[in-house]
């Protein structure tokens, strides 16, 4: 059974650890899965990535709102659909959520002009579940290691668009699974791979 994963949520929530994590526990248990992040996946999505994360660009809100749209669109023709075809489990550091609520709330772009702009590029291909790493805009500064163009922000930008997460969240509840990313990794792997196997 093919299944969409994206974990989502603010810098510093432990995401791209948590997608190695399940990874590799869902492939020992004989299922295949590919991983993917955002922005990037792609050799055209990774030449955009440097452009939306490098501090030497300045990028206006719609311009990086576009941006990821149309990175998210090749990585959802050129790899993600294909595995989703071929039966397996995809997980996404970050999806199409990450651009409602950094642009679409964040930046003020309004959700509906942003998932309208992500619709026509995705042709469908929207997570089947969000594990939402819940964990406040402080504390996830404090864990980033490198700093980016977009966490450079700063704590007020942030704590927007965790506010932002929990909007989405209470916007499709049967969609969206809130994890409380303040716990240790494996605590948090063990809930969201409870989560995935309720599906698979």
């Amino acid at each position: 059974m093919s299944l969409y994963v994206a974990l989502e949520g603010i810098e510093g929530t432990g995401k791209s650890t948590l997608s190695r994590l399940l990874a590799d526990a869902l492939r020992q248990e004989g299922h295949e899965v590919l991983t993917v992040r955002e922005p990037g996946g792609t050799p055209a999505a990774e030449s955009i990535r440097h452009v939306l994360l490098s501090a030497d660009y300045q990028v206006e809100p719609w311009t990086e709102a576009l941006l990821f749209a149309a990175q998210r669109a090749q990585l959802a023709a050129e790899v993600i659909r294909p595995a989703l075809a071929g039966g397996a489990i995809v997980i996404g550091d970050r999806s199409v959520y990450s651009s409602l609520a950094y642009q679409g709330i964040g930046r003020g772009l309004g959700l509906d002009e942003v998932r309208t702009v992500n619709e026509a590029g995705l042709a469908g291909t929207w997570p089947d579940l969000v594990l939402w790493m819940a964990l406040d805009a402080e504390t996830g500064l404090a864990r980033e290691d490198v700093e980016d163009r977009i966490s450079a922000e700063g704590l007020e930008f942030l704590d927007v668009v965790a506010r932002a997460y929990e909007h989405l969240a209470g916007l499709e509840p049967d969609r969206f699974v809130r994890v409380d990313a303040g716990r240790s990794i494996e605590e948090v792997a063990a809930e969201a791979l409870k989560q995935i196997r309720s599906l698979i």
